[in-house]
């Protein structure tokens, strides 16, 4: 993807594309499944905690990024593919993996609609099933 393709994709989100935003959204693109703060340290060594930090708050802000709190004490993310914030039936499962403490995106299966009482807006839901992921299931 080239970088113009970066820039229009954080102008979509209505964020200023800075150098340093654009290199974390190439380096977030490049994520297979969720990532944590210490996995973008890792893979964006020339930017220091707190602006890795403070455009993962802007990104999610702005609907580019799902938070996901999968219990490992670390916040995972994923890039959300939508131009637009999420509507409820448009977001998707993650799966934790017990053995090797992974977290995927299981971006074709969508969170259940569920009832909940009247009064109520819902404008997140975080759906984490927990389990053992197929790699770790075959080393059995």
């Amino acid at each position: 993807m080239s970088e113009n393709r970066f820039e229009e994709i954080l102008r979509q989100h209505e964020i200023r594309p800075t150098a340093v935003r654009i290199l974390l959204l190439e380096t977030m693109e490049r994520f297979e499944n969720t990532f944590s703060l210490a996995d973008l340290e890792t893979e964006a060594d020339t930017l220091d905690k707190s602006s890795i930090f403070r455009t993962l708050a802007l990104f999610a802000q702005h609907h580019l990024l799902h938070v996901i709190e999968d219990g490992s004490g670390a916040t995972k993310y994923c890039l959300c593919h939508n131009d637009h914030a999420c509507r409820i039936e448009e977001m998707h499962v993650h799966f934790h993996c017990e053995i090797c403490g992974k977290t995927f995106c299981l971006d074709n299966v969508h969170v259940p609609v569920i009832r909940y009482p009247e009064g109520y807006e819902v404008r997140e839901i975080n759906y984490l099933i927990k389990g053992r992921c197929p790699a770790c299931r075959s080393k059995r």
